[in-house]
């Protein structure tokens, strides 16, 4: 089972998006069978039979084992993927564009960064499981309580000046073997009632998928890039 999987296509995201089917892929987190589901969410076997049939086809489930109990032929299933997440490069011509909106005060303009961010990251890690390469990534989630407007509006200001400042002192695309990396910074309000918390005030629960990396992007300066990175 993978960790994360990627919905790139509207065919595959059309087939996972019926809430019985959510429900199904959360249920498959451990093995179960058609009868196993339907004694659980009281729906009848016929009818989750088909759910699974399409599930499989797409690849979102995949067999585990098959057992014959007497005259019944019993099928074993999983979620291929303990999580899913769906590109918005299945919406097309009608997802978000960056530069349609270079407004950075603008909520349109970081929904359009963040959909490009899951988009890319997404065809990152489908690339890479064919491959065979790992993804160098890091994330960096906080929290932080404004008094006023004024202060996000002056917090804004001084936290694009630091990263323009750290860019200019990194950025080098000059050298043999220079990667570009989209760096995408941005802040909202958290919603009401929302219980997602990053952990406090500060940035907190840093990611890197693929241990330290070097200003380049490789996870180890002495590693290939081309070999283990993508």
């Amino acid at each position: 089972m993978q960790d994360i999987g990627v919905i790139d296509s509207a065919e595959v995201a059309t087939a996972a998006l019926a809430p019985i089917r959510t429900r199904l892929l959360a249920e498959l987190s451990e093995p179960g069978s058609a009868t196993t589901l339907a004694a659980r969410l009281g729906v009848p076997r016929q009818k989750l039979n088909y759910h699974l049939r399409q599930l499989e086809k797409h690849g979102l489930v995949e067999l585990v084992e098959e057992r014959r109990r007497g005259n019944v032929h019993e099928r074993i299933l999983r979620a291929s993927s303990s999580s899913y997440v769906v590109s918005p490069g299945v919406m097309g011509r009608t997802q978000p564009v960056v530069g349609a909106d270079s407004d950075q005060a603008s909520p349109r303009w970081l929904l359009a960064l963040a959909s490009r961010m899951v988009r890319e990251v997404g065809e990152l890690v489908v690339g890479a499981r064919r491959t065979g390469k790992r993804v160098g990534t890091f994330g960096l989630d906080g929290e932080v309580c404004f008094a006023t407007p004024a202060d996000r509006a002056a917090f804004a200001d001084e936290l694009t000046d630091a990263v323009t400042r750290l860019v200019s002192r990194y950025h080098d695309d000059s050298s043999d073997g220079s990667r570009r990396h989209r760096l995408i910074v941005g802040m909202h309000a958290v919603p009401p009632g929302s219980t997602d918390s990053s952990g406090g005030a500060g940035p907190s629960g840093r990611t890197d998928s693929s241990g330290p990396t070097d200003p380049s992007g490789r996870t180890d300066p002495s590693e290939s890039e081309e070999k283990d990175d993508v």
